[in-house]
């Protein structure tokens, strides 16, 4: 039997909203955007957890998991007018 996550670590935009009061809520908001999405696409914790044996270790694997981050900063930043 799968080991399911709740649906709340599978919400794709959390509050249904970007908008963040700094650029540090920003940041926090883009890591758990980029964070929910894998969620979306592999909701089995366990398989998750086996993954990370993976990528924990390997540095290529985890820029691009930088790179998903700063996306979605980017787009947030965007979305609050880069906080001006």
């Amino acid at each position: 039997m799968a080991n399911i996550l709740p649906n709340s670590e599978r919400v794709g935009i959390p509050n249904n909203s970007l908008l963040t009061e700094t650029p540090e809520e920003g940041r926090q908001l883009a890591m758990m955007i980029a964070r929910h999405t894998i969620h979306q696409i592999q909701p089995d914790l366990d398989v998750l957890k086996e993954g990370r044996k993976e990528y924990a270790t390997s540095p290529h694997l985890l820029t691009e998991a930088a790179k998903v981050v700063a996306l979605e900063f980017q787009t947030i930043a965007a979305a609050n007018n880069y906080w001006r």
